[in-house]
Order: C-alpha cells, then sequence, then structure tokens
C-alpha cells in the first residue's frame, strides 16, 4: 500500500511513496496533467532500466509520451544539456499545458526540472526519482538546477513538481557506490534534524529491508523544512549542512571521481571538525558523525587540500554579499546557521587570507 505524503508548498503536491508504485506512474500522472501529451526525460542509465516501463505506463493512461536521453552522469547536467531539452521539446511539440515526466536521478530532476521551469515561462512536471538521493532529498522541494564551470547548481529555478512517485523496488539496481552516495543525504538529515533517525542508522543491520520507512522519514524532514521555508530565506538553508565544502570539492573535481553524497559526507566530516575547533559545536560530535559515514562506506575525510576546498567555496551560492552561511551543528540532530564575513572564512578553518 502507497504512502501519500501532502507537501502544502505554494503549488501543493502529494509524494507517492510505495514498493511497486512504478508501475501507477500513468494513472498517477493522468490525475495532475491537464493534457495527454508528456515529454519524458532520463538518462543513458536509468532509460535502459525503466524507459519503456514508464513509457508504457503512460500510454496505457492515455499520454502521447516521447523520451529523451542525455548522457549519464553530473558532468552533463550543464547548459548543453539544457538547450538540447528545450529543443527536443520544441520538436515534440509541448506546449504549457502539458507535462516533463523527469524519471531518474538528481541530475535528471534537476536538469529536467529547470527545463520544465523555464520552457515556455513553465511547463507542469512530474519526479520519478530512481535513486536513494532522489528518493530522500533533490525530488522534493522544487530546488531545480544546471551548473556553470564557475560552480554547481548556480542557475536554476524554484519550481516545485505537481506529483512525485517514489519507488522503494527501483533501487535494487543501485551499485553500492550510488547507494552510498543517496546515505549521505539521509545523513546529513540525521545530524540537522534527528537524533532519533541517527541511533536507528547505527543501529540498523539492513538498511535496505527498512528502506520504504527510512525514505518516508527522510521525506518528512525535508518536506517539514521546505513548507517552513519554501524559497531558502532561513530555515532551508539547513539542509545545506556539508553542502558548501562538498559543493567545492565536487567543482575541483569537475563533477567526476566523486559522488555528490560522498562530497557531502566530507564536507560534514570538515566543517564540525573545524566548527569544533572554533568553539561551535561540541567535541567529538565529528567523531559521531564520521562513525555514521563509515557504517554506510561514505568518507570522512576531503580528497584534496583544504585550501583548494575554501577557496573554492567561496563562490558558493549560500554566499550572501560580503557573508557566507555556514550550517553548523549545536550537536547531532540539532543544527543552526552562523554567518561569517567571506574574508574570515580561511581565519575559520585555520587558514591564513
Amino acid at each position: 500500500m502507497a504512502d501519500i505524503i501532502p507537501v502544502k508548498t505554494g503549488r501543493a503536491y502529494d509524494i507517492h511513496l510505495g514498493r511497486g508504485i512504478l508501475a501507477e506512474t500513468g494513472r498517477l500522472a493522468a490525475g495532475v496533467a491537464r493534457t495527454r501529451k508528456a515529454v519524458i526525460v532520463t538518462d543513458t542509465h536509468v532509460g535502459p532500466l525503466y524507459g519503456a516501463r514508464i513509457t508504457a505506463s503512460l500510454e496505457a493512461a492515455g499520454f502521447e509520451a516521447p523520451l529523451y536521453a542525455f548522457e549519464a552522469g553530473e558532468a552533463s547536467k550543464n547548459m548543453r544539456t539544457l538547450q538540447a531539452l528545450y529543443r527536443f521539446f520544441a520538436q515534440s511539440d509541448l506546449t504549457r499545458a502539458d507535462l516533463v515526466v523527469a524519471l531518474g536521478g538528481g541530475v535528471v530532476g534537476d536538469a529536467a526540472g529547470f527545463a520544465a521551469a523555464t520552457y515556455m515561462r513553465g511547463v507542469d512536471f512530474i519526479q520519478v526519482p530512481t535513486t536513494l538521493l532522489a528518493q530522500v532529498d533533490s525530488s522534493v522541494g522544487g530546488k531545480t538546477a544546471v551548473d556553470l564551470p564557475e560552480g554547481k547548481n548556480l542557475a536554476g529555478a524554484f519550481w516545485q513538481p505537481r506529483l512525485v512517485v517514489c519507488d522503494p523496488d527501483v533501487l535494487d539496481t543501485l551499485d553500492d557506490e550510488n547507494f552510498a552516495c543517496g546515505m549521505g543525504e539521509v545523513a546529513k538529515h540525521a545530524c540537522i534534524r534527528s537524533r532519533a533517525l541517527y541511533d536507528r542508522l547505527l543501529a540498523c543491520g539492513d538498511i535496505r529491508a527498512e528502506l520504504p520507512e527510512i525514505i518516508a522519514e527522510n521525506v518528512r524532514i525535508k518536506r517539514d523544512v521546505v513548507e517552513h521555508d519554501e524559497r531558502e530565506k532561513g530555515e532551508r538553508m539547513l539542509l545545506n549542512f556539508g553542502h558548501t565544502l562538498g559543493h567545492a570539492i565536487e567543482k575541483c573535481l569537475h563533477y567526476t571521481g566523486i559522488s555528490h553524497g560522498a562530497a557531502v559526507a566530507a564536507g560534514m566530516h570538515l566543517i564540525t571538525l573545524h566548527a569544533e575547533q572554533n568553539g561551535l559545536t561540541p567535541p567529538g560530535t565529528a567523531t559521531r558523525i564520521d562513525t555514521l559515514l563509515k557504517k554506510y562506506g561514505l568518507p570522512t575525510a576531503s580528497p584534496l587540500p583544504l585550501e583548494e576546498v575554501v577557496h573554492a567555496a567561496l563562490n558558493d551560492k549560500k554566499r550572501a554579499g560580503g557573508s557566507i552561511h555556514l550550517v553548523l551543528l549545536k550537536g547531532i540532530g540539532d543544527a543552526f546557521i552562523h554567518t561569517v564575513p567571506v574574508a574570515d572564512l580561511p581565519a575559520f578553518f585555520g587558514l591564513s587570507a
């Protein structure tokens, strides 16, 4: 039986979560669509796995549903892919009344969502996340974006989906690295909002057996934050824990060689370690985070020199004028925002300016 989790943002929608619900995508889409025309956007990894099933489900519900697949990977989340999507939409005669279906992980959801947000000044879209990271995090909340050479997610829009279809069964095809990537965001949610989730994750024997409940708990954590602060003016910034340095690591590595979740894990470790050294976080918190990260195969150190990472972080989108917002912990499950002048950021990490 599916779990329906409502999200009461400016454009309200439901997240349908349940094993086997992928087959119901067409029926669920028909309930929110204004026409029976949709464009499926996926990538070269997910398309061969689930493209035919989604197409069949949509067609059974009366949709015409052409499919576009771009090269899998973060390196494709760029303006070239965005332009290719616009052109495919136009060639498919997509109108403002139609629908975009994002079938894939966070990269697909971000790029397809941004294309939907900006094509004809806004086309409805639905999210069908196929990675753990997308199911617990990126498919919820309406953030869409592509990367620029200067940084991650710098061109984007807030554009809430009309529907999210979340099937834990599709995670059976994830390899260990991609599963661990998603666990980075699960660990983040525990660190910023739920000591109970942190304890459950530490005690858990077979995480895959508990996935529907774990996913639902994470979705509700993010849902609650987003409902309070849809446009990231305050509380939603807490969801960026580990991301200021994590995004910097990804940028320095040109979005290859490390997953988003692994980069965030390293970012959580680094920011907490230095927050402890600055007297802002209780001693031992970084060690507690590391214990959880290690259990799920995530790194606890940066693959790059700290100086390089901090320098790259200076262009992070969480910068506001001459200051940058850092998300720190008072303890596991209790996060807060600490704002520092950009000029003082190197000193926060024990570096010279």
